[in-house]
């Protein structure tokens, strides 16, 4: 039973429950309070999201500072152009295609050196070869009278643009001049169909010609002159990072298949890290090729002349990727449910450490030889002491497979144990012989990381570590001498 009572400036309901006490019923919140609710929690949530994504923004720009830098380059180049826009001198000079410099601007400036010159002279070549044949075609057309001139038009824009369309698909115009082609197509169906209503038409060519010059020029200076980033500096240094990775897993492969029976301690943590890092290794084949086409547009920098070898780091590229490959396959063993019994294990573990110390130390030598540029005096004795652990391997394999062969036999002519408990020793087996072949499988795939750096060398002529110490013996014979004269004076 309810009651009704009238309090201060409204209406208060009580109701009486089963007990005999009441209970005042509390009236629900207004429209007006629902409304404020709602925008205060998305307000908050609009909040929350953007300051998340300042702190995302922030961390990219510390990971890697060159990106802001990047940023900073591209508003200094589009506020200089800017100004032909702007200035009336400069304005009245090109005409009024200078917006066509911005545009420049805009599609061609990229991160690195190598890739906004690439696209620099694509645009530069594409629209040049377009224009001048656009024009010839043009007056052509209009030496051929009225009917005639549409057709001409229309035909050459058929053909050029099906030819040059169809040179986008050939592998080497498409990794080297694929933006060339398309601007090509851009500029000569623009000139062409313009022209067919366009009395100056020369005119208007020059003018975007001009203005395409000085926009593509102002990105190469701007690129090249506030802290360049290289295009062949980043595949330099991730040639090297890889190699480095790929030591490390070469070693961490094996003392994790050992770890996990117990006879070796270390971090799991850390040597799991370790052990995974070729799989970085394996996807990067799409960003070396793409550096060593920007690369290849750079002029001389640093140490790198103006003909340097690019396409030789591809190679050592791609003979890293097939031996980081070989490792993948490790884990498949690693993993695997059938291990390898523990007396098994303990024969061959110490060579198999062996060879993958030997491995990775030729591994993060021939890296030293990438990063110093210099050739090295013990490259060849490493690899012989890596050769002469996978001979020791193959040895014990030989015999351990020799003495499983007799314990087998023996067991079945005394018919002691049964089919299935057999069968798990001879897995296991299986399991350690493959780890062991993948091993050497692996030192095999080295050597030809080693020819490939070898090459590589040879094509940039790294400086020889007898002329080195040559030199060095120089330099010590001059002081020796000049302390001798300085004594006598």
């Amino acid at each position: 039973m309810a009651c009704q009572k009238e309090v201060f400036n409204g209406v208060e309901w009580k109701i009486r429950v089963a007990d005999g006490s009441s209970e005042t019923l509390v009236p629900e919140a207004g429209l007006a309070s629902r409304l404020w609710l709602g925008v205060k929690n998305m307000i908050g949530g609009l909040v929350l999201k953007v300051w998340r994504f300042l702190e995302k923004a922030w961390d990219l720009g510390v990971d890697d500072p060159r990106k802001v830098i990047h940023c900073l380059k591209v508003g200094i180049a589009l506020t200089v152009v800017s100004l032909f826009y702007y200035t009336r001198p400069l304005y009245e000079g090109v005409g009024g295609n200078a917006m066509w410099a911005i545009m420049t601007v805009v599609v061609v400036f990229e991160n690195t050196v190598g890739a906004t010159i690439a696209k620099c002279l694509n645009r530069v070549f594409g629209t040049l070869l377009a224009g001048f044949l656009a024009l010839g075609v043009h007056w052509i057309a209009s030496q051929s009278g009225e009917k005639l001139e549409p057709l001409i038009a229309g035909a050459s824009l058929f053909l050029l643009a099906s030819a040059a369309t169809f040179s986008r698909f050939i592998p080497t115009v498409k990794a080297r001049f694929d933006y060339g082609a398309l601007i090509f197509i851009l500029t000569f169906s623009l000139v062409t169909v313009s022209g067919y209503r366009v009395d100056k038409l020369f005119n208007m060519a020059h003018q975007r010609i001009s203005t395409i010059v000085i926009g593509t020029s102002l990105c190469i200076l701007v690129s090249m002159l506030i802290r360049p980033i290289w295009a062949g500096k980043d595949l330099y240094n991730l040639i090297i990072r890889n190699m480095d990775k790929l030591a490390n897993s070469i070693d961490g492969s094996v003392a994790e298949y050992f770890n996990r029976s117990g006879g070796l301690t270390d971090c799991e943590g850390e040597a799991q890290k370790v052990f995974l890092g070729y799989k970085c290794v394996l996807n990067t084949k799409a960003t070396e090729e793409s550096m060593a086409n920007f690369a290849r547009w750079e002029p001389a920098h640093g140490r790198f002349n103006f003909r340097h070898p690019w396409k030789q780091y591809l190679k050592v590229g791609a003979a890293v990727r097939r031996c980081a490959y070989c490792i993948e396959a490790l884990n498949a063993c690693i993993n695997s449910e059938n291990q390898a019994p523990e007396f098994i294990k303990k024969l061959l573990c110490n060579t198999c450490l062996r060879v993958s110390s030997n491995s990775s130390r030729v591994v993060k030598e021939l890296a030293k030889i990438i990063k110093t540029m210099k050739k090295s005096s013990t490259i060849d004795l490493l690899v012989e002491e890596m050769n002469a652990g996978v001979k020791e391997l193959k040895d014990d394999l030989k015999s351990l497979s020799l003495s499983e062969a007799g314990t087998s036999e023996n067991k079945r002519t005394e018919k002691i144990s049964s089919k299935p408990a057999a069968a798990i020793p001879l897995m296991g087996m299986i399991s350690m012989v493959s780890f062991a072949s993948f091993q050497i499988e692996i030192a095999s795939r080295i050597e030809s990381i080693v020819e490939a750096v070898e090459e590589l060398a040879n094509l940039a002529e790294f400086e020889h570590p007898e002329k080195n110490k040559q030199n060095q013996a120089n330099i010590k014979v001059a002081a020796n001498e000049q302390n001798d004269e300085e004594t006598k004076v």
